[in-house]
């Protein structure tokens, strides 16, 4: 009877061995299954070419909102053309809110809005492609978009993905309004999932918000995340957003950006120095830059902010480190980055609502403080010095900035 037992046991003990073993591995199995999807999906977005360097282009909402038209979008890339912005890398013609029609159709398909783009969406890709550009649409990870004019896509990702990849489509902003309360991380997952599905290359661009904190883990994702609330066009919420994304920096790099929401220039809110401040700003920051204003009826002072290569080379460098603020008193700022070729690129922004001089040494940018350095004005378009020690200093105007490229000689 012992014996009997004896044996018993040690077969139970065998037994639970071998199925603790067997469950060990096939969740070892699991998680290297898992593992190899996440990472072959993570490569697929670093290799599918999009957004090496920060998305530039243009989009409907901050001066259209919802009256949009396929008209309105034909005109806006024929005038990205004319202009010179195509040719200097502004390619995105982006579709925001309130393009759909009301309610899918009986096959459970989005429709574009017969009233406003009668042509479909399509026909206008076909357009805007021939003309050598991309372009861009919105859903949303809901029931309804932001609007609640149309429907969003929460369960019918794949559906969706695969018709916007049928379109043409080669963007996609995708907002979080009147979703079920699940976790964004699930419900944009699940739209990053359809999209590589999808067959297409689509930029995936995140706008939660920044509410649960998408640095973090929107990156495994999507090539964008917004970081902030939405933008204005009001110096007070230029400079609040910027200090919301620097935050985030280092979560940045090529394929993946944090996104401090579309640029204001030209929609008539703020001084040409304030334009220019924030221009500035969002290039070092390698946040996309996304043109918000009329392109057609802009000013010149307008196109020369948005046209300013130099400027446009900093946000569109190699490197893609993502520029911070690395000092702050009284308003007067210093904002640096790295940038390829062992360069930096600093900017003096004064804050204040008075004249001030602003100085930066080389130490805090990260150069050696025996360093002899070429300064470079990218705002005059002209060099300071060709063997600057030390440092610099530059007298500001109120709310305007300085913007310069350090080259170590």
């Amino acid at each position: 009877m012992n014996m009997g037992f004896a044996v018993c046991s040690l077969f139970v003990i065998f037994s639970q061995l071998f199925i603790s073993l067997w469950i060990s591995n096939v969740t070892c199995a699991m998680n290297i299954s898992s593992s190899a999807n996440f990472t072959t999906y993570t490569e697929f977005l670093l290799a599918n070419g999009i957004a090496q360097t920060p998305p530039m282009g243009w989009n409907s909402w901050n001066h259209y909102q919802c009256n949009i038209d396929e008209r309105i979008v034909k005109t806006t890339a024929d005038a990205l053309v004319a202009t010179g912005l195509a040719a200097l890398g502004y390619k995105y013609v982006n579709i925001d809110d309130c393009w759909a029609e009301a309610e899918r159709d009986w096959r459970g398909n989005l429709v574009a809005k017969s009233s406003t783009f009668p042509s479909g969406i399509k026909a206008l890709a076909n357009y805007v492609h021939a003309r050598g550009l991309r372009l861009g649409i919105y859903s949303d990870a809901g029931y309804r978009t932001c609007s609640r004019t149309m429907p969003g896509s929460l369960g019918h990702e794949e559906q969706d993905a695969r018709t916007f990849a049928q379109w043409g489509i080669d963007y996609l902003k995708y907002d979080n309004c009147y979703n079920d309360g699940s976790k964004p991380q699930e419900r944009y997952a699940k739209m990053s999932y359809a999209l590589r599905r999808a067959g297409r290359p689509i930029l995936y661009s995140v706008c939660e918000w920044g509410e649960d904190n998408p640095a973090i883990w929107a990156g495994v994702y999507g090539n964008t995340w917004r970081t902030t609330g939405d933008i204005a066009d009001k110096w007070e919420r230029i400079i609040s957003i910027a200090d919301e994304n620097n935050v985030w920096g280092r979560y940045a790099g090529p394929g993946r950006w944090n996104d401090p929401d579309m640029l204001e220039v030209g929609n008539g809110g703020m001084s040409l120095e304030e334009y220019r401040s924030h221009f500035s700003i969002w290039a070092l920051m390698k946040a996309p830059l996304l043109i918000g204003c009329d392109i057609q009826t802009a000013s010149r002072e307008t196109l020369r902010i948005l046209r300013n290569k130099e400027v446009i080379d900093v946000n569109q460098d190699s490197m893609g480190a993502q520029g911070r603020k690395i000092r702050s008193y009284a308003g007067l700022e210093i904002w640096a980055g790295p940038l390829s070729k062992r360069r930096v690129v600093v900017v003096l922004w004064n804050r204040s609502n008075s004249q001030a001089p602003i100085s930066v040494s080389w130490r805090e940018t990260g150069l050696s403080p025996s360093a002899h350095v070429i300064v470079r004005d990218l705002w005059e378009h002209s060099f300071i010095s060709m063997k600057k020690s030390g440092g610099l200093t530059a007298n500001v105007a109120p709310h305007a900035c300085k913007m310069y490229i350090l080259t170590p000689v």
